[in-house]
């Protein structure tokens, strides 16, 4: 392997360091990507049991999205108003940047203290075999990293950060405007948010756009593209394609494909959603496959709450019949737990005495 490769081994203690295999190279999965998946959770068929679809021109929209918070932690929406054109666009420069030789994607390769460029999913440090994924996340215009990408190809470079700055330009206004259907949905306003800030907005409001690949897999039934998994977010908002491979898992019943639905968008909700709604609003686990026909793309938008926000249960959600189910922690200490328990995060964060004071 190269230099680059070579100066980039897999370490344990700095998970940035792991890096995407040589998907182009390969044509069998090796022992260092091969996995067992358990049955314990069965697939089920999506024709029996499906994510639910909520269509925001439906006055209903309000009841059919605290149901499906409540009872799953996900549900796919149409009729959200951004142009179709948005997300032709952004698949295809990720397509682009994703098709690039391995040593060219490895230029933009992520620094063990950053949060953007080339790598690997920040979780694969708990999981004992290597995903068949690889990924590039980005804040904002980045021109930086795509120079690195396409270092002979300005109008490249150009179309590239223009298509993901107005991605990210739609996503934002499009998750301010969730959070506030989602709060809505509790009997809740933003004022009620006591991080929220009406004269600054969501100006401060952290936000990270993922662009996923899931390679062409010569045995998918033996590789993981990304494993089992809740989202720090608030609110995560997927463009899956048209390729499937997302599962979500549905307590008591399996691991539910998530058909893709044209033009439609999947909305996930997060650990701190989860908590700042006092439970009521489930964290989704969640997973994804790679296949053997068809390269699989996504593009995740991470949506949270300013950096320093002490997150905790919004007290008009508390009463005596409700007590707070969460001990308060800033989103940099969750960030921290979850860094080093990984889904016992939430757990440890649990107020214990909330189960005996509703007793």
């Amino acid at each position: 392997m190269s230099s680059i490769t070579d100066s980039y081994k897999a370490n344990p203690m700095k998970p940035n360091l792991i890096i995407p295999l040589d998907f182009d190279n390969v044509h069998d999965v090796p022992e260092s990507h091969r996995w067992t998946i358990s049955t314990e959770d069965p697939v089920v068929d999506p024709a029996t049991c499906s994510l639910p679809l909520v269509d925001l021109s439906d006055p209903n929209s309000t009841s059919l999205k605290r149901q499906a918070c409540e009872k799953w932690g996900a549900f796919q929406m149409i009729n959200h108003g951004i142009p179709l054109n948005v997300f032709e666009e952004v698949e295809i420069q990720t397509r682009r940047l994703f098709t690039l030789p391995t040593q060219q994607k490895l230029s933009a390769l992520r620094s063990p203290d950053s949060v953007t460029g080339y790598g690997m999913p920040h979780i694969q440090t708990f999981y004992p075999k290597l995903m068949w994924t690889e990924g590039f996340q980005l804040i904002g215009y980045p021109m930086k990293d795509a120079t690195k990408l396409w270092p002979n190809q300005p109008d490249q470079q150009t179309n590239f950060c223009d298509a993901m700055e107005k991605y990210q330009k739609e996503m934002k206004a499009f998750t301010e405007k969730l959070f506030g259907m989602l709060l809505g949905s509790l009997g809740l306003t933003l004022e009620d948010v006591h991080w929220y800030n009406s004269a600054e907005g969501f100006s401060k409001h952290i936000a990270v756009l993922s662009l996923n690949s899931y390679p062409v897999c010569p045995d998918p039934s033996h590789a993981m593209g990304i494993a089992p998994h809740t989202d720090t977010s608030l609110i995560t908002v997927l463009y899956q394609s048209g390729t499937t491979g997302l599962q979500v898992l549905q307590d008591g019943v399996g691991w539910v494909p998530v058909t893709p639905i044209a033009g439609a968008l999947v909305v996930n909700l997060g650990d701190l959603m989860h908590m700042v709604s006092n439970g009521l609003s489930k964290s989704i686990l969640h997973r994804a496959f790679a296949n053997n026909s068809n390269h699989r793309v996504s593009v995740a938008y991470f949506f949270g709450p300013p950096s320093g926000s002490e997150i905790s249960p919004l007290a008009k959600l508390i009463d005596h019949d409700h007590p707070p189910e969460f001990n308060p922690v800033t989103w940099k200490e969750f960030l921290e737990t979850k860094t080093k328990h990984f889904l016992k995060a939430i757990e440890l964060l649990r107020n214990k005495g909330a189960a005996k004071s509703s007793e």
